[in-house]
């Protein structure tokens, strides 16, 4: 075979590899309102206030299946706010970035939202 059209193959599996890796850590990273969020953060706050034994009192079972109401979290923004109104119902007073980290723990957990 010819050096040049093996080097061309070769550099061409090279390209589509990094074009498929790029492409699924961009859909690993998830939507952009959880990127930068701290994980770590975030599960500290749901096992310092709780958030586990609130959902089983609320749903019963292993708590879970608060995640799943049928439509009514259905894009992040909504994750978002849901987690806002936990911390405005139960007086955590959370900081934006905090409700963001615990939103994407959640997002990690639960929901799996696509990036766009």
């Amino acid at each position: 075979m010819n050096p040049q059209i093996r080097l061309a193959g070769v550099l061409g599996a090279i390209a589509l590899a990094l074009l498929a890796g790029w492409a699924a850590s961009a859909n690993a990273a998830g939507p952009t309102e959880f990127q930068g969020a701290d994980l770590a953060l975030g599960e500290r706050l749901i096992q310092q206030h709780q958030c586990v034994a609130c959902h089983v009192s609320k749903v019963g079972g292993d708590g879970s299946a608060i995640y799943k109401p049928k439509g009514r979290i259905s894009r992040p923004a909504a994750l978002l706010a849901m987690v806002e109104m936990c911390s405005t119902e139960l007086n955590l007073q959370l900081f934006p970035e905090d409700v963001a980290a615990v939103a994407a723990v959640l997002q990690r957990d639960h929901y799996r939202f696509k990036a766009p």
